[in-house]
């Protein structure tokens, strides 16, 4: 089953000193880091999603032309590694990902990045609505507090709460050591 890694908006705007913080991005981003050194040393494919907002600097994150909205170094991609930008929080959404995904025949996706509560969320459950199969590297995401009704919901929380949900009908839920334990003892 050929695989791809799709690296889901792991943007400056995320991290410290960006417009929208998120809880344990830097961790997250780390992690996303091995699992990517993962696919480009068995030369399998990587994909990067680039939110982008259209509108005025300072307004929302990811506004286009912002340095926020640049892919973080500790994942930059190479020449030849497709960065697709988006405007929705899923990633097919009006963009060529699908296309992109089939006509190299991937039936498998690894899926990290942010945030988990949104992004991670749409993109995975269409990824198994289109028919593909998924794997979420739950320590390679990242989210942050919600409020609902004036109640806080902690980060940890909401990540816990999506994950739990993803794991029942739409993808499997590892974490990276679990991801590369399995992949060596594949081989």
């Amino acid at each position: 089953m050929k695989s791809a890694l799709i690296l889901i908006d792991i943007q400056k705007d995320y991290f410290p000193e960006g417009y929208m913080e998120l809880f344990g991005m830097d961790w997250a981003a780390q992690n996303a880091g091995h699992l990517l050194k993962h696919f480009r040393e068995n030369q399998l494919p990587v994909f990067y999603t680039q939110h982008l907002i259209k509108g005025e600097p300072g307004s929302n994150p990811f506004i286009e032309g912002t340095k926020g909205t640049e892919i973080h170094e500790s994942v930059s991609p190479l020449d030849g590694e497709l960065v697709i930008p988006k405007y929705y929080p899923n990633s097919f959404r009006e963009t060529n990902l699908l296309h992109e995904l089939k006509k190299i025949e991937v039936e498998e996706l690894v899926i990290c990045g942010a945030m988990t509560h949104m992004c991670i969320d749409s993109t995975t459950r269409a990824a198994a609505d289109l028919g593909f199969k998924c794997i979420l590297i739950h320590d390679a995401c990242a989210t942050r507090n919600l409020v609902f009704r004036n109640q806080l919901i902690l980060a940890r929380d909401v990540h816990c709460a999506i994950l739990s949900a993803l794991e029942v009908a739409y993808a499997e839920v590892l974490s990276l050591q679990e991801f590369l334990t399995m992949k060596l003892t594949q081989t």
